[in-house]
């Protein structure tokens, strides 16, 4: 009986065993690939754009992205509305109209009326498209200048020298006074009040850029461009104002801002604009005698400046924070 279970028990272990499989491998297993010398110089990493990091971290903030939006809403206002309202100061078609005048806000005038009987809201948009004008084309000649004059500055020992002793004596002057005699002196207009606020204001943005310029001028890989017979222009072109990013948005929002403010000042006190040009600081110079009797004529103007100014100011010093090449490393 053992025999015979034993035979049964060899038998299944038999029948179970596999097949030997022959693991020699032939030239047929294998699949011959060409070489490819460009693809064995390529970086197999994730594609790396730098606007693209500035814009997610721009965006990534909720108050950014509010500030941008009334931003853009009081720039389409401003530029928008006055072509289809034809405000104009020299209207005066409805002075004698005494039910026109001093109407307060209302569903027709959503601001109110003014002493000629126009609309405060066509007035605060026809002046808002006159500040930012002074503003941003002030702030395009201030930037432009200050920073070629100041990458020119930052590599040149013997203009140094020179522009040292120049930014010694203006910086000692105070700004605002240099912008009031040259208004004085200019009379008022649109491009004299641009030339009297720019006229030494690049000198700042020029000393700033030329700060930054020597600081990264000495770094190795500089020094080693140089070296290489690297020509200078192109090493502050290339490697350094790339990392002044920052530094450049920064200046640009604040002399926005900073240029607003000046041309309502200038107008308020009467040394801005003409007469016949309408802006915010004509509007608030205009409608201050009136702040206790009629307080919407002045506060309106003084509202929309004043969200005009803030939003301009977070919007661009976030984009400056965006933009800093330090914080995409």
């Amino acid at each position: 009986m053992a025999d015979v279970l034993g035979n049964e028990r060899e038998a299944q272990i038999s029948s179970n065993q596999q097949p030997v499989v022959n693991n020699q491998l032939t030239d047929d297993d294998f699949v011959r690939v060409p070489l490819d010398e460009l693809a064995s110089e390529k970086i197999d990493t994730p594609k790396y754009s730098y606007w693209g990091s500035v814009a997610k971290a721009f965006f990534s903030k909720k108050v950014t992205i509010f500030m941008l939006v009334l931003v853009i809403v009081i720039l389409g206002m401003s530029f928008i509305q006055p072509l289809f309202s034809g405000y104009s100061l020299n209207n005066v078609s409805t002075i004698n109209d005494l039910g026109a005048r001093y109407n307060p806000p209302s569903a027709k005038f959503w601001f109110g009326t003014d002493g000629n009987g126009q609309s405060l809201f066509d007035a605060i948009w026809a002046g808002a498209r006159t500040s930012i004008s002074v503003g941003a084309i002030s702030t395009v000649i201030t930037m432009v200048v200050g920073v070629i004059v100041g990458g020119i500055w930052g590599v040149s020992k013997r203009l140094d020298k020179v522009m040292l002793e120049v930014n010694n004596v203006i910086s000692n002057i105070p700004g605002l006074l240099i912008v009031i005699v040259l208004s004085y002196t200019l009379g008022n207009g649109f491009w004299n009040l641009i030339f009297a606020m720019t006229c030494t204001s690049w000198l700042g943005v020029a000393y700033g850029i030329r700060v930054y310029v020597m600081m990264y001028r000495d770094r190795e890989y500089n020094i080693a461009s140089q070296t290489l017979g690297t020509p200078t222009f192109r090493i502050v072109t290339r490697n350094i104002l790339p990392y002044l990013t920052s530094v450049i948005m920064t200046s640009l929002s604040t002399s926005l801002s900073s240029f607003i403010d000046y041309e309502v000042f200038l107008s308020f006190v009467g040394v801005g604009l003409s007469q016949n040009i309408p802006s915010l600081g004509r509007l608030i110079a205009d409608n201050s005698p009136y702040i206790t009797s009629y307080p919407y004529l002045f506060w309106f103007p003084v509202l929309v400046l004043a969200l005009l100014t803030v939003s301009l100011y977070i919007v661009g010093q976030n984009l400056a924070d965006a933009s800093d090449p330090r914080t995409h490393m």
